[in-house]
Parts: C-alpha cells; sequence; structure tokens
C-alpha cells in the first residue's frame, strides 16, 4: 500500500478517537530534515486550536490512540506539536522487495473510473504553433498517469471545425473554383488563403454575406459545403497527427470529437433551458441570467447561448458537451486543459448545465488552467517578426540543436544512431522543460538550459538513466535476474529507498491535481539519491556479495522507476547516450 495512504488513514483515525471532528484534514508529509523522521504531521495545531486544547496535549492523545506497530519504531512529539514519525527498516525493507518483483513497483490500482480529458484542441485550416503545446504535452501526461492507476481513459480532442471561419473559407474557395484557380492542399498555404479569407470577410461587405450564407448551408448539409468543409479537416488532422507521433503523444485520429459532433444537439439545449425557465428572451437572443457572476451595474450577468439570427454560440456548444460527455461517455470526472483566459466561459457554461440537471453532483468538472510560453523579453514567444512559432519549425530546430550536442559529445557514433539520439533528445527536451514548470505558471523558453546535462531537465534525467543501465552492462548482468534481497547497511540506501517507495505518492498526487512537474520534482530527487549513494558506496566491488546484489537491485529498481516516470511524461529513455 501506499505509505502516505497507510499514514493518513490510521492518523486520522487515531485523530478521531482522540476527539477531533470526523473528516478533519490530516496530511503526512515526508520531513524537510531527516532529525525530523521519515514523515512529519504539522496539522495538530490548527486542529487543537480549533478544539479549543493545547497542541501538545492533543498530540499526546493521538499517540496514545495511534497504532504504527511494524510500521514505524518512533513517533516523537516536537516543538510546539508537530508529530514525527520514523519509519522501521523491516517495513521499508518489505515494501522495496515487494516493489522490485512487482511489474507495476508495488503501486496498486485505484478504483477505476471513466474519465474524460480534453486536451491538445488545435483550430481546422492552421498550423499546430507553440501556443497548443502545453496543452497536447500536460494533457497528455496525465492521460498516461491516470490510465497507468486502472482508470479508463477517454482523450477527447476538441478541435475547432465548425463555426463561421468555415463559412469565409468556403465562399473564398467557391469564388477561387469558379475563376478556375486551383488553392494548394498544403497547411501552410491553406492558413495563408485562412487570412486572404478573414481580411475579405472584414472589410468586403458583400462577401460578409456569402461567407454567412454558407456557414447556414453548412449547417443544414449543403452536400457542397460539406464536402470542402471535410476536406479541410482532413489537410489538418493529417498534419497534426504527424506532430502528435512526432511529439510521442498518444492522440490519434479516433479521438477527434470537434465542435461539430454537438451541433445536432443545440436547438434541443436552447429549447429545453427554455422550458426549464433558465433561459429568457432578451432583445431578441435566449439569454441565462447567472447570480453568480454579475455585470458592470452589478446585476446577474447575461450568458447569450442564441443570437437573434438563430446562431449558437461556444457557450452552448460547450454546454451540449459536457452534457455528452456526461450521458453519453459515462464520465465519473472531466478534465479540461485548455488555456487559463478560458475560465469564466467554462465556469459560465458548467453552472447553466449543473442548473439544468445535465451534470450529476458527483461529477467532478475540472479545468486544469496552465499559463503561457514565454521568451526571454517575457513576451508571449513568437518569431522575430513577430508571428506566432509553429510547432513544426520548433520542433525541426530542436533536433537541429539535439544533433549537435550529440556529434560533440559522441563523435563516434553512427549517423544513423545520431540521428535517432538527437530525435530521442529533442523531443525530450521540449517536453521536460514545459512538464518540469508548475503548471499554472508562466515559464521563460530557453534553449540552452533546456538541452543542458546540469539541473531538472531532460538530458540530466536521460543520462541518470544510461548511468544506472550501465553498471549492468559493466557488471555483465540482467536486471530481471538478480538475486537476495534488498538490504540497508548505510544512511544514504535507506533515503533512496524511502524515495524510491513514494513512486506511488507522486504518482497519485499527478493524477489527482494534473501537475506533472510533481513528477519532474520527484525523478530529479531521485536521480539525486541515487547519485549520493553510487558515490560513496561501492557496488560491483562491495565484497559481500549479498550487499553487492542488494545493490544492484536497488540500481535496478531506480532505472526502472525513472523509466517508468519518464514514460508517464510521454518522454522515452536512452539506453546509452
Amino acid at each position: 500500500m501506499n505509505i502516505q495512504i497507510l499514514l493518513n488513514n490510521k492518523i486520522s483515525q487515531a485523530f478521531e478517537d482522540a476527539g477531533a471532528p470526523k473528516g478533519s484534514f490530516v496530511a503526512v508529509r515526508e520531513s524537510t530534515r531527516v532529525q525530523f523522521g521519515d514523515y512529519q504531521l504539522n496539522c495538530v495545531m490548527g486542529i487543537a486550536k480549533n478544539l479549543g486544547v493545547n497542541p501538545k496535549t492533543f498530540a499526546k492523545k493521538v499517540l496514545d490512540f495511534l497504532d504504527l506497530s511494524g510500521i514505524a519504531n518512533k513517533i516523537e512529539i516536537a516543538g510546539p506539536g508537530f508529530i514525527n514519525i520514523f519509519l522501521n527498516e523491516d517495513f521499508l525493507l518489505s515494501k522495496a522487495n515487494f516493489a522490485f518483483g512487482d511489474d507495476s513497483l508495488g503501486i496498486e490500482k485505484e478504483v477505476t473510473q471513466t474519465i474524460v480529458v480534453d486536451y491538445s484542441a488545435p483550430n481546422v485550416a492552421k498550423e499546430m504553433h507553440v501556443g497548443h503545446l502545453r496543452s497536447t504535452i500536460i494533457g497528455d501526461a496525465v492521460v498516461r498517469v491516470l490510465e497507468f492507476l486502472g482508470h479508463k481513459v477517454i482523450r477527447v480532442n476538441h478541435i475547432g471545425d465548425w463555426g463561421t471561419q468555415f463559412g469565409m473559407l468556403i465562399a473564398n474557395l467557391e469564388f477561387v473554383q469558379k475563376k478556375s484557380g486551383v488553392v494548394s492542399t498544403n497547411l501552410s498555404d491553406l492558413e495563408a488563403f485562412y487570412r486572404e479569407s478573414k481580411q475579405l470577410y472584414d472589410e468586403d461587405e458583400e462577401f460578409a454575406v456569402r461567407a454567412r450564407s454558407c456557414v447556414v448551408k453548412l449547417q443544414n448539409g449543403d452536400q457542397f459545403c460539406s464536402n470542402i468543409w471535410k476536406k479541410l479537416v482532413e489537410i489538418t488532422m493529417v498534419q497534426n497527427q504527424r506532430n502528435y507521433e512526432r511529439l510521442n503523444v498518444s492522440l490519434t485520429r479516433d479521438d477527434i470529437m470537434g465542435e461539430s459532433t454537438y451541433n445536432g444537439m443545440l436547438p434541443g439545449i436552447v429549447a429545453d433551458l427554455k422550458k426549464k425557465g433558465l433561459a429568457k428572451e432578451d432583445n431578441g437572443a435566449q439569454v441565462v441570467f447567472l447570480d453568480e457572476y454579475q455585470n458592470k451595474d452589478g446585476d446577474p450577468m447575461g450568458v447569450i447561448v442564441q443570437k437573434r439570427d438563430g446562431a449558437f454560440l461556444y457557450t452552448t456548444t460547450d454546454i451540449a458537451c459536457v452534457k455528452y460527455r456526461c450521458e453519453c461517455l459515462g464520465a465519473d470526472r472531466i478534465l479540461y486543459f485548455v488555456d487559463s483566459r478560458q475560465h469564466q466561459h467554462l465556469m459560465q457554461a458548467w453552472i447553466i448545465a449543473r442548473k439544468a440537471g445535465y451534470i450529476p453532483e458527483n461529477v467532478s468538472l475540472e479545468h486544469h488552467a496552465f499559463g503561457m510560453m514565454l521568451g526571454e523579453n517575457g513576451r508571449p514567444f513568437k518569431t522575430r517578426l513577430g508571428n506566432v512559432i509553429h510547432l513544426t519549425d520548433l520542433l525541426d530546430e530542436a533536433q537541429e540543436r539535439a544533433i549537435k550536442i550529440v556529434e560533440l559529445k559522441n563523435p563516434k557514433l553512427s549517423l544513423k544512431e545520431k540521428e535517432n539520439i538527437a530525435s530521442t533528445v529533442a523531443i525530450a527536451a521540449i517536453k521536460y522543460a514545459d512538464l518540469s514548470k508548475h503548471r499554472t505558471t508562466d515559464y521563460v523558453f530557453n534553449w540552452d538550459e533546456m538541452l543542458s546535462f546540469e539541473g531538472n531537465t531532460a538530458l540530466y534525467m536521460q543520462y541518470a538513466y544510461t548511468r544506472v543501465i550501465s553498471i549492468f552492462v559493466k557488471a555483465g548482468v540482467s536486471m530481471e535476474f538478480l538475486e537476495g534481497e534488498i538490504k540497508i547497511t548505510n544512511a544514504k540506501e535507506r533515503a533512496l529507498i524511502i524515495k524510491i517507495l513514494q513512486f506511488g505518492e507522486v504518482v497519485r498526487s499527478v493524477a489527482r491535481e494534473g501537475q506533472p512537474h510533481m513528477m519532474c520534482s520527484y525523478l530529479f530527487e531521485l536521480a539525486g539519491r541515487f547519485s549520493c549513494f553510487y558515490e560513496m558506496f561501492p557496488i560491483l566491488t562491495a565484497e559481500d556479495i549479498s550487499v553487492k546484489q542488494s545493490r544492484l537491485k536497488l540500481s535496478a529498481l531506480t532505472a526502472r522507476i525513472i523509466k517508468q516516470g519518464l514514460s508517464l511524461l510521454g518522454i522515452d529513455t536512452l539506453e546509452r547516450m
């Protein structure tokens, strides 16, 4: 069992037995210093204050009810009421030896939920750019973690494949075809065509009328408009799929559920909102007024779900979308990895959906927002000309920089080996640089830091893995056929084992909070602890054969966790660099 969960369960019961209200927040955390034990509890003071009792007196009462026999060999009260827990070595060794022999590294599966994860969501007729990177790779890392824990995960790529922009494109394409012209089907050329269409829409009223007419035709299933629309979607998704495969992202064509998926639901949604008294006519439009939000006059904010001309809005689509995910996909939990600027929009759509009875109270709706990728000038990351950087260009440059590093470090490799290593390193560097940052913060994109072998970087972690693997290459033994039991002969081994056993805690934290940076921090700390152990104590030259086998097992377990942890981030390891 997860050590943290085990301790939390036992301590929570002890708190209740000592007089704390049932359900009081109890959270055991890893101690920051070795003298404070392995785990520490610092919530005693707050609960004691609420009970109106002395913290130390309450802490002593908690210990009277706390039974950690076989788990801890020492529990002490420190300072004003901290509880320090020192784990039993036999307990640690039993967990470590079990983890070594377990395919899941000792991590138990959770009670299976159906979890819908909305991420990536590029627009049709436009190339993916750096702005899509965070949603795509953060969402994909969390998806991998959830599946590792045994959940049924439904990936959803909510592409922008509907709306006014298609009227503009279809109207312009129709005009060009009538003049016997040909429009390139390359996505980069199509994007330029999109900009031309948008300019016509903004500046030519006659064209704008034709474009709006095309939208209506498309919504009504006109064959010509539908064929062009399908072709635009196909061109875009072929290119996007190349990006996903190159990024080692697990999205496929089967995961596409764009805005068009819910188009047929929209009239029924508005009709139902009117029937339930939620949507009311206001100046010809259908509007839901929300007490939860106020306008500038302090009145309930109106959220339009259908315009005067009968057109539906993104809010209507998102209401239908979340309804579909609950009713048709059977979601227990729905995660959106969407730009932080969309927070109010999503909250309003979800409030309306809840009020309409589309979302049961037990279904969790979560907006996992993320910050922006910035250039070194502190502004959004763009080209020198101010244009948004296309994702393919970013990946190409990473590949070029990585191959120079590989040639410098190991010039004797064959060209194919250099290219394979460079490709793995390049993608890892870009992804890890992003994933290692707290999801909600902006971060500065820096090539030198990203491709460094020092600090918490992909290259450092990949090198740390190859360093462990080299031990087995040198010994001529396989990690799968080690004998004996893991032992503790020094403090460094003990510290390494504790960090190894915290892998499950981190996996569950990432799944719960949608924060992949927790995994990056953990792996970096694990590599650091292994390095301290490796540099101070011999492995292959250990005089005692049982100690040698134990240390080889610890090394193997470290390598497996690094490999598994990076895999959950969507990052590949290398056997040599």
